[in-house]
């Protein structure tokens, strides 16, 4: 394995408002989040995307400070980057989308670059899945490891591609509500069986706040969800955690169950960080010490001493 990781997603710009204040106009997009996450790790990350001539050069410049390799993002003059508001109720678990304005996504035709054609990790970010497997076709060499992140609208109006594209990748992240709509099945257990019979070997299945679940074969591995006295903005979370995920897997240059074990509670700990603050804001300056006393404190949540006669 190199330390390449090639991650495929949007670089966007966010309107949130949650029960506990709202923003105006912020970065965001499921390949930012997924390569801030990933920049704590010693990977070379290249992301591919598309923005337009209204990205704002602080911005870009955040991206590149995080030595994330944006050869693949391509900007479009005159144009408008992705935007998206959405508004979360008290629970902080449903959402209302308030406005989405395409914009650039209209006209994307992801570009690999030559340098990252032969990347170990690829991760398909939430995206048209005509999208995700074109990136598939451009690389040079079959990936170690593939990993797809998919939601409800995916499932429900692109059903065929979708499958098709499931059946190419060795793991799927997705969350409980996704799971049980891809399968018809109320068990998660039995949902994440079925999902491992159309190709992926592994499955995570997000539980928000509750953690998240691992299967593999028949082995079954349950993180826990760190309880947070506050969290003000869960977007982005689910692509902390799999960024996370992704480039420790990238870093260790090893790929198995253990190890899948070992990166779902670092993806958490990043996620958890995410959460605490709106948009991007706490990911750009998570430090090593921070990121390992919090890795630390999922550890201490599970720990535990029993005797059994």
């Amino acid at each position: 394995m190199n330390n390449k990781l090639l991650v495929l997603g949007t670089i966007a710009y966010d309107a949130i408002e949650t029960p506990f204040g709202k923003t105006g106009k912020i970065l965001g997009g499921c390949a930012t989040y997924i390569g801030l996450a990933a920049s704590n790790f010693k990977t070379s990350c290249g992301l591919v995307s598309i923005i337009g001539s209204d990205f704002e050069s602080a911005h870009w410049e955040l991206l590149k400070k995080k030595k994330l390799d944006l050869t693949g993002v391509e900007t479009l003059e005159g144009e408008k980057t992705f935007f998206w508001s959405g508004k979360y109720h008290n629970d902080l678990n449903t959402r209302t989308t308030l406005e989405t304005q395409l914009n650039v996504l209209t006209k994307f035709e992801p570009k690999v670059p030559e340098n990252f054609k032969d990347a170990s990790i690829v991760l398909l970010g939430n995206l048209d899945p005509n999208i995700q497997m074109e990136v598939l076709r451009q690389m040079s060499k079959k990936p170690d490891l593939v990993v797809m992140d998919t939601m409800n609208f995916w499932i429900e109006s692109y059903r065929e591609k979708l499958d098709e594209l499931i059946g190419k990748v060795d793991v799927i992240s997705i969350n409980d509500e996704e799971a049980r709509q891809l399968t018809g099945k109320h068990s998660l257990v039995e949902s994440a069986k079925l999902i491992q019979t159309l190709g992926p070997k592994y499955v995570i299945i997000k539980k928000g706040e509750h953690g998240a679940l691992l299967f593999h074969e028949n082995k079954i591995f349950c993180a826990p969800g760190l309880p947070l006295e506050e969290v003000f903005d869960p977007t982005g979370a689910g692509d902390s955690f799999i960024g996370g995920f992704s480039a420790y897997l990238s870093q260790r240059g090893k790929i198995s169950f253990e190890e899948m074990k070992t990166a779902i509670i670092i993806g958490s700990a990043l996620a958890s960080f995410t959460v605490q603050e709106f948009g991007t804001t706490a990911l750009e300056k998570i430090s090593f010490t921070q990121l390992a006393q919090r890795i630390k404190t999922f550890k201490r949540l599970t720990e535990f001493e029993i005797e059994l006669t």
